[in-house]
């Protein structure tokens, strides 16, 4: 008896062990960033880096506020875009799909998650660019947020599919019961009983396809245009703003890492500590929500 108690005090400190390890990496990895950081904060100033528009590390010019309007926007594209196909999907899967059906749909939304986000790009460059650019506006050459937008929608699907589904399969069968046996129908019910029930985890699914939208990279490189300017309209139509080119946060630090030395490394560090922050300040916002569901 001792040792059966032993060995199940020693399994749960092996497992709290491997927790703080996941939280200590995290702490090491934001500890790092920001070290390398501290140069480009001290020298340049942390107002001047945020609120800057211009990026020219040849003039001493590092503003990040071009770069964290794109990274913002094409997500902010990617949720508009995606999140109506992945909530009908998910709907789809819980609640209508037959099991033969479900069985090759289900499998089909999980293959997204493992295709290479190069693979995307290259799809985007070969077909999404041409049709953009089809698009008769001025200066339009089919790389800029819209591209990076369709191809990053695709990208989150899987992600919000996949968790909004769950959330859906969790709302208790009784509440679909009763809506049924008070005459509503089964579309009547999905929308007025069981979507609303759901809407926490439906929430905590948006939020984390934000978080895995604004770290993405190298589809983003291969497709927004990567120019290090504020979104704008191409013409006097405010609509043409999603053809315009940008950057986002993620590709200033691919695209420069490999050659930045002195303050233009640190000002890239600098990069990665807002980044960091911003894919935090989403993931925390999606745990809030899910805490308030399971309450």
């Amino acid at each position: 008896m001792p040792i059966r108690y032993a060995m199940d005090r020693g399994m749960r400190y092996l497992l709290l062990g491997s927790a703080l390890v996941s939280i200590l990496i995290v702490f090491a990895i934001g500890l790092f960033t920001l070290r390398e950081a501290g140069p480009a904060i001290q020298q340049i100033g942390l107002e001047r880096l945020l609120t800057g528009t211009v990026w020219r590390p040849g003039r001493g010019e590092f503003g990040l506020l071009a770069m964290i309007a794109g990274s913002i926007c094409v997500t902010g594209g990617a949720i508009l875009l995606g999140v109506p196909f992945s909530l009908g999907g998910a709907v789809f899967l819980a609640e209508i799909a037959p099991l033969r059906v479900r069985a090759l749909v289900r499998p089909a939304v999980e293959l997204l998650a493992g295709i290479p986000s190069v693979v995307y790009g290259l799809f985007g460059m070969v077909v999404l660019v041409p049709l953009v650019q089809k698009i008769p506006v001025p200066y339009n050459t089919g790389y800029g947020l819209l591209s990076a937008s369709v191809v990053l929608a695709v990208m989150i699907l899987p992600t919000i599919t996949n968790i909004a589904e769950d959330a859906i399969r969790a709302v208790p069968r009784e509440y679909k019961e009763g809506s049924l046996a008070l005459g509503a129908t089964h579309w009547q019910t999905i929308v007025s009983v069981t979507l609303p029930a759901a809407r926490s985890g439906i929430v905590a699914a948006i939020i984390l396809g934000m978080g895995r939208a604004l770290g993405e990279t190298m589809a983003m490189i291969m497709v927004i245009g990567n120019s290090v300017i504020m979104p704008q309209p191409l013409d006097n139509n405010p609509l043409t703003i999603v053809l315009s080119q940008a950057r986002t946060l993620t590709g200033n630090i691919a695209v420069e890492i490999a050659y930045a030395t002195g303050v233009h490394e640190s000002a890239l560090f600098a990069t990665g500590v807002v980044l960091f922050i911003l894919i935090m300040l989403v993931n925390s916002l999606a745990r809030l929500v899910i805490r308030r569901r399971t309450r």
